[in-house]
């Protein structure tokens, strides 16, 4: 599959030696964190309050995300020797916003709570709507215990710990070193040891000092791929109840397709997240959890006849309503 091309920068500013690459300041304490500009607890104010969010953004940025991600439409048109100009402007128009955060506020992640509000309030609803599928007793009860896992757990627990995940091993193994002529070019005198240590690079016009991905940033990453993951989860698969919670083969078809499906484009956004940052290479890496799923499936469905093979939709049912 060919990767999508990095993001572009309409000021042509992605050479490394460039301010995409280092920050700029007059002292060594700007850090490649979001603290510099906004702190955690401002953010979570700001998700009190609907004032300070632009909702329709939010929804834009949702709509982007389902044209530029699907995995597979892009390895469809990647057979052709490239990626389809429509995906293309989808993924700038999302990750752009990112570019110009960094150039105003210095810090890459959204500011505005109004993604996260918008995807809360969605499961909310959803859980809600499962419920009354299910007819379960004690529906507010029952809403309110899957709307918890749902949120609590499924998007927010495990999005902390997939964030710090992937940051970790960005920041560990994806930093891109720039050559000496880059280093140069950004106006420092350092040798490309001192680079390579991560030491701050002096120049007359200020302190370069070489980024990290930041952890909110790396959170918004996992917002933005689990909102496709949502709408086949927990909006596609809630139309097919009646056939995906079958015992025949066909509802245990659909099923692991629909799971394949959705877990497959999650890893696949969670790829362009950290691919639009321009100090990352080797970024390809957050494609491997894709192979993984697709050989869960084949597994699965080799297992079937034999009478190992599990439908996923079945077993959500079971966890979740016990049915």
């Amino acid at each position: 599959m060919t990767a999508l091309s990095r993001l572009s920068i309409p000021s042509g500013t992605t050479s490394y030696g460039s301010s995409a690459y280092y920050s700029t300041t007059p002292s060594s304490s700007t850090t490649s964190t979001m603290s510099v500009t906004m702190s955690i607890l401002q953010y979570l104010a700001r998700l009190t309050d609907i004032s300070q969010m632009d909702l329709q953004s939010a929804l834009d940025q949702m709509l982007s995300l389902l044209a530029c991600g699907n995995p597979l439409s892009s390895l469809l048109s990647s057979r052709g020797g490239g990626v389809s100009s429509s995906s293309h402007h989808h993924q700038q128009k999302v990750y752009k916003l990112a570019y110009y955060r960094k150039q105003t506020k210095n810090h890459w992640a959204r500011d505005d709570p109004a993604f996260v509000a918008v995807q809360i309030v969605l499961l909310a609803l959803s859980s809600l709507a499962y419920c009354i599928a299910f007819r379960i007793d004690g529906i507010f009860l029952s809403a309110l215990t899957f709307a918890f896992h749902s949120i609590v757990v499924n998007y927010l627990g495990v999005g902390l710990l997939v964030a710090s995940i992937g940051r970790a091993v960005a920041n560990a193994h994806l930093l891109t070193v720039p050559s000496s002529s880059n280093a140069s070019a950004a106006g420092g005198s350092a040798s490309s040891a001192q680079l390579q240590q991560q030491q701050p690079v002096s120049s007359s016009s200020g302190l370069h000092v070489r980024q990290t991905v930041e952890f909110m940033y790396a959170f918004d990453i996992h917002c933005n791929a689990f909102f496709p993951l949502f709408v086949m989860l927990y909006g596609v698969q809630f139309f097919l109840l009646p056939i995906v919670l079958g015992r025949n083969f066909m509802a245990f078809f659909m099923s692991n397709v629909l799971y394949g499906i959705a877990f497959g484009w999650y890893f696949y956004v969670t790829h362009l997240g950290y691919r639009a940052l321009p100090f990352l290479s080797n970024t390809e890496i957050f494609l491997f959890p894709i192979a993984g799923v697709l050989f869960l499936f084949i597994l699965n469905l080799i297992g079937y006849p034999f009478g190992f093979g599990w439908n996923a939709s079945r077993i959500m049912a079971h966890l979740y309503f016990e049915t």
